[in-house]
């Protein structure tokens, strides 16, 4: 979205787990198969995407970090200790409809995640 925009530039964006469930040994898994058909039929290449571990140090990186649901916004902070500088957030927060966003471990539903995603992403970005 950003890069559509023409603001590609003005964000360095990254993506973190707040678990270790998806890092074996240190090697993180790579995107699950029924998100990375979905990805991929939205144009997006995934194939070199590994999941990595959030670490305290991030805090002090990056201006937001964006959580999917009230789990992920605990986890952030504590990885983080706290949160003084008020920086984590649920990405829904950024619509008309807060809410978590819809899990698809649960729900099977990837392309109703994918809406949420989209929706709480052009959110954020008109917030920022």
């Amino acid at each position: 979205m950003a890069e559509q925009a023409g603001l590609a530039e003005r964000f360095d964006v990254a993506s973190a787990a707040t678990t270790d469930e998806e890092i074996w040994n240190g090697y993180g898994n790579p995107v699950y198969p029924p998100v990375e058909r979905l990805l991929r039929a939205h144009g997006m290449d995934p194939s070199d995407k590994r999941a990595v571990l959030l670490m305290a140090g991030d805090y002090a990186v990056y201006d937001y970090f964006i959580g999917m649901d009230d789990e992920n916004l605990r986890d952030m902070k504590r990885i983080f200790h706290g949160d003084p500088d008020q920086k984590c957030h649920l990405l829904m927060d950024y619509t008309e409809n807060p809410r978590p966003v819809a899990d698809p471990w649960y729900t099977r539903d990837f392309q109703r995640t994918w809406d949420d995603v989209q929706e709480g992403c052009q959110g954020l970005l008109t917030f920022l």
